[in-house]
């Protein structure tokens, strides 16, 4: 509803208050309804103000003076690229494309990793058949099968570094003793270097899985602290990822957030809607609240739980997960209340309460951020003096060796002065002096004339120098 700066000055220089009955022809409703708000312009806009401009632009070429089609054409090209350019720069600074590509990157890892470690597990189970029972953790089994190789040369030795990679010392006895009494076939040193390898890859796969999962949670206290909060990093990124966006996400009612995850469920014509199990958003809803509860609070979980999403909005200049927090705690209310009879608090009284809250933390981090801006000014400060002092120091010892220049020529004048006393006191007692000859008084006079000229050159440097450290 405000107006932009440019387009307000323009209308207020082309059309005086006089004016202000005329028509002006908007594209935009929107446009027209806050001109007439802001300056009381009358605007129009319907079919014939849309065609009026589809006719400008078509002929615009010919309407202006200079413009060609093609430089038209080429305006049109940057306008759409710089348009584009612009959107891209600003969905790079919301970072939730990072959280969608990062949550289809971990679905994909965990694809892969299971593939590859049943591949280990029917490749490693040739030779050590037993170990499958023993062990049936997928990373576990690899690094296992990387550790142990040819189970024959298992001995007592090797029991601790069993210890260390499954972490419990009766099943380290047990895959030693089932080394010893396996069914498996005898694998040549060539396939054991195989099979060694391939696990190795896996295992390098899962750990980066992990090291993505920790990304992925960072990102989401970052971007989504409430939803994060409320039903967990991996649960929301998929919402994010169905959505498209977090404001997609915030602007979605809460009846399409609850059928995210499962179109496919929703259009068979079976029974009577959709169940808390069907879609892969879904059961991992039901697995975040209603491990261990009664049946009974599945039917209203969604409703429950819809409600954060809308919350998030647009990234806030401080992210903080007390809304998250309080809407979790309300779910819990809502579904204890299915097997105790306890009602729950309202919503307004839960909102009011984060609404403090979340006021008190926002209040903690500004805090918090002016304390360390005044500790860097204060460091820029010292940092700024340390420099002004070494700046001094070195223009202390750059003039210091000037001084003792200067020295010496003082005195070497006045060596000249006492020489010239002496000559001239034989003339003062009487005594006549042999003059000069000519060529000999025109070489001292040059000589006084170049010392002078010199000591003018120094006396301006050293001026020159004095302004310069001045300005500095």
């Amino acid at each position: 509803g405000i107006l932009h700066e440019d387009l307000r000055l323009l209308l207020e220089t082309s059309m005086p208050a006089k004016k202000k009955k005329a028509l002006l022809g908007v594209a935009d409703p929107k446009i027209g309804a806050a001109i007439l708000e802001e300056l009381g312009y009358q605007c129009q806009t319907g079919g014939v103000v849309a065609e009026i401009l589809r006719g400008i632009r078509l002929h615009f070429h010919a309407l202006v003076k200079g413009l060609t089609a093609q430089s038209a054409s080429k305006a049109q090209l940057g306008l759409g690229h710089s348009y584009s350019r612009a959107k891209v720069k600003f969905n790079v600074n919301r970072v939730d494309n990072m959280i969608i590509q990062s949550i289809s990157l971990l679905d994909q890892l965990d694809k892969d990793i299971n593939t590859f470690s049943m591949r280990v597990r029917e490749w490693y189970g040739y030779h050590f058949p037993e170990l499958i029972k023993i062990v049936p953790e997928n990373y576990t089994y690899c690094r296992l099968a990387k550790f142990i190789g040819n189970r024959k040369e298992l001995s007592e030795e090797s029991l601790e570094g069993l210890e260390e990679i499954v972490m419990d010392s009766a099943k380290a006895q047990a895959i030693l003793e089932a080394s010893r009494s396996s069914m498996g076939m005898d694998i040549s040193p060539l396939d054991l270097i195989n099979i060694e390898s391939f696990s190795s890859r896996v295992i390098s796969l899962s750990e980066y899985r992990k090291g993505l999962q920790e990304y992925l949670r960072s990102k989401m206290s970052q971007v989504a602290p409430s939803l994060s909060a409320l039903i967990g990093e991996v649960v929301g990124a998929r919402l994010i990822s169905h959505a498209g966006s977090l404001t997609n996400l915030a602007k979605y009612p809460a009846s399409t957030v609850q059928i995210l995850g499962a179109e496919k469920a929703l259009f068979r014509t079976r029974g009577n809607g959709l169940k808390l199990h069907e879609g892969r958003l879904r059961l991992e809803l039901r697995k975040t609240f209603l491990v261990g509860r009664a049946v009974k609070g599945c039917a209203r979980l969604g409703r429950a739980v819809v409600e954060s999403p809308s919350l998030e909005g647009f990234p806030s200049q401080v992210p903080t997960s007390v809304f998250g927090d309080k809407l979790r705690e309300q779910v819990e209310e809502r579904l204890a209340f299915y097997e105790t009879g306890e009602p729950p608090r309202k919503n307004l009284e839960v909102m009011k309460e984060a609404v403090v809250e979340a006021s008190e933390v926002v209040a903690e981090v500004k805090r918090r951020q002016e304390k360390k801006e005044k500790k860097k000014k204060k460091r820029e400060k010292r940092r700024l003096e340390a420099l002004a002092a070494a700046a001094e120091e070195v223009e202390d010892s750059v003039l210091e060796p000037e001084e003792n220049d200067v020295e010496p020529k003082k005195k070497k004048k006045k060596k000249q002065q006492q020489e010239l006393e002496v000559g001239s006191e034989p003339e003062q007692n009487g005594l006549e002096e042999e003059p000069l000859p000519k060529k000999k008084r025109k070489v001292t006079v040059e000589v006084a004339q170049e010392e002078e000229e010199e000591e003018k050159k120094k006396k301006k440097k050293k001026k020159k120098k004095a302004r310069d450290l001045e300005e500095d």
